[in-house]
């Protein structure tokens, strides 16, 4: 029982870290065609500003969550927060395919 709860925790964790990680890069995705579409960008190297900065960031959170939580990240649970960013991040991504989708027709 104690192992399906420290799972649960960590699946929902890792869900935690990817919706948050996938918000981060929607509000800036947004901010880039806001640009866009003004024409405030002078060279190519503005495309996309930040990226490599929420990314450490992300790894940041990964790393304090492991710190902070130790007992997520032994046997097969650290397996468990894996999915749950994969699943967090990839449920940001449906959502924001879903919504260009409903636009489109």
């Amino acid at each position: 029982m104690i192992e399906m709860l420290r799972c649960l925790v960590a699946l929902s964790a890792g869900g935690m870290i990817g919706v948050s990680f996938g918000l981060i890069q929607d509000a800036a995705n947004r901010r880039y065609q806001r640009l866009q579409a003004t024409g405030k960008f002078n060279t190519g190297w503005a495309v996309m500003p930040g990226s490599m900065r929420r990314v450490a960031y992300l790894l940041m959170a990964l790393a304090l969550v492991q710190l902070v939580c130790p007992l997520l990240f032994t046997g097969t649970a650290q397996w468990w927060v894996t999915g749950g960013v994969v699943c967090g991040y990839g449920a940001v991504l449906y959502w924001q395919l879903r919504k260009r989708l409903a636009q489109a027709r």
